[in-house]
C-alpha cells in the first residue's frame, strides 16, 4: 500500500469513528479462549458450541457429513490459535435441506452503533484470515433475525492464510431491537441444499430473506475427507475500511465470552460450590459466585455433587435449578436435591468426582 493510499484509509477510518474505542464487535475472534473442549470428534448432525468461545456450529437436514472441531495452534503471524475443521465423512449426495454454518450471534444492544433502519445507517466491513486445504468458495452472510433480512458475499480459499476484507453495504430498513435478544448473525457458510443456494445470491444490498438466495455458488466442505478449513482474525466494525486487527488480552477475551457461558471444574472431590441454608430435608439453596454477570438465566447440566447441612447431608446425582437470577448481579442462587438435610440450618454443596458445573447464557 502505497503511503497516500495508507493516509487516505486512515481518514476514512477516523471519519467514521474507528479510533478511540473498541472496534471489533466479534468476540473471540482470535479463537483465544476454548472453556468447553480444544477438541471434538464426530460433529455433523446436531448444532451446538464445541470448542472455541461464541462460535456455534449450526445445522439442518441429515446430511451424512460429519468433522472434527479443534482450537489448533496453526495461525498467521500474530495468531496463536484458529478453529479448525477437519472432515471425517464426506456428504456427496447433498439433499435440498442440509445447510452447515459457523457462526456468531450478537445481542442487539450491542449493535446500535450501526445505526440500522435510519438514514444514518453505516456500512459494516468484516475482515478475517482463512485457508483450507484447497481452493474453495464459500459464503459470509450477516442475517438480521429483528427484521428477517440479510445479504451475503462470497469469498474463496487457497492453502496459505489470506486475510480478506469484506464490507457490506448500510441498510435503511429496520432497526435492531435494543435488548439483550437475538439480533444479527455472522455467518461463514459451509455446505448447502438447493433449499438454500438453489437461487440468486443476494450480494448486493439487504434484502428480505429468499431463503434459496443464501448461498448460492457455495462449495461443500464435505465434499471429500481430505477437506479441512482454518479461521481467525475475524472482526466486525463500522465503516467500509477493515483496520488491523483489534487484539484483546486474554482476561478480558475470556470475560466477554463468559457472559455468554462459563463454569467451576471441580479438580478433585469435594470442590465447593457455594454455601447457603436447607430448605426443607430435601432441597439446599445456596448460592455461587459467578466470574462476570450472565447475560441471561442460564441452562445448567447434571452434575454429580455432595451437600452438608448441620444435622442432616446427603448425595445424589441431579441437575440444579435456578433459584433467582439478578441479570445486574454475579451470584447465582441454585436449588439442589439431596435428602436428610435440617431446615434452615447451613448447607454447602460440593462437587463430587471432579464433576463440572457448567451455566450457558447463549444466544
Amino acid at each position: 500500500m502505497t503511503k497516500a493510499a495508507e493516509l487516505a484509509k486512515m481518514g476514512e477510518v477516523i471519519t467514521n469513528s474507528q479510533i478511540g474505542g473498541r472496534r471489533n464487535i466479534v468476540y473471540n475472534g482470535a479463537m483465544k479462549v476454548a472453556q468447553r473442549s480444544t477438541s471434538v470428534t464426530g460433529i455433523g448432525a446436531t448444532a451446538g458450541y464445541f470448542t472455541c468461545d461464541r462460535w456455534i456450529y449450526s445445522v439442518a437436514g441429515s446430511h451424512a457429513g460429519r468433522f472434527t472441531m479443534t482450537q489448533t495452534a496453526d495461525g498467521p503471524s500474530g495468531f496463536a490459535s484458529c478453529l479448525k475443521l477437519d472432515c471425517t465423512t464426506a456428504d456427496t449426495s447433498i439433499a435440498a435441506g442440509e445447510l452447515a454454518i459457523i457462526r456468531q450471534h450478537f445481542e442487539g444492544q450491542d449493535l446500535q452503533q450501526i445505526k440500522k433502519g435510519t438514514s444514518d445507517a453505516e456500512k459494516v466491513t468484516v475482515s478475517f484470515y482463512v485457508k483450507a486445504s484447497a481452493a474453495f468458495t464459500f459464503g459470509l452472510e450477516l442475517f438480521d433475525s429483528d427484521n428477517d433480512r440479510q445479504i451475503t458475499k462470497l469469498f474463496s480459499t487457497t492453502t496459505d492464510w489470506v486475510r480478506h476484507e469484506i464490507t457490506f453495504p448500510a441498510d435503511t430498513t429496520g432497526a435492531f431491537t435494543n435488548d439483550t435478544a437475538r439480533s444479527l448473525d455472522l455467518s461463514f457458510w459451509i455446505h448447502a441444499g438447493a433449499t438454500y443456494a438453489g437461487g440468486t445470491l443476494n450480494t448486493t444490498a439487504f434484502a428480505s430473506t429468499t431463503t434459496a438466495n443464501r448461498a448460492a455458488g457455495i462449495d461443500s466442505f464435505f465434499s471429500s475427507t481430505d477437506n479441512n478449513f482454518f479461521l481467525t482474525g475475524v472482526q466486525m466494525e463500522l465503516g467500509s475500511q477493515a483496520t488491523p486487527f483489534e487484539h484483546r488480552s486474554f482476561g478480558e477475551e475470556l470475560a466477554l465470552c463468559q457472559r455468554y457461558y462459563q463454569q467451576i471444574v471441580g479438580v478433585s472431590d469435594q470442590t465447593c460450590l457455594g454455601y447457603g441454608r436447607a430448605n426443607g430435608t430435601s432441597i439446599a439453596e445456596v448460592a455461587v459466585p459467578l466470574a462476570v454477570s450472565l447475560r441471561a438465566s442460564p441452562t445448567l447440566n447434571a452434575l454429580a455433587f455432595v451437600n452438608f447441612g448441620t444435622g442432616g447431608h446427603g448425595g445424589a446425582t441431579a441437575t440444579p435449578t435456578v433459584r433467582k437470577f439478578t441479570p445486574e448481579g454475579a451470584v447465582l442462587h441454585l436449588a439442589f436435591t439431596a435428602s436428610g438435610l435440617t431446615n434452615n440450618r447451613v448447607a454447602t454443596v460440593f462437587t463430587s468426582s471432579a464433576s463440572t458445573l457448567s451455566m450457558s447464557s447463549e444466544l
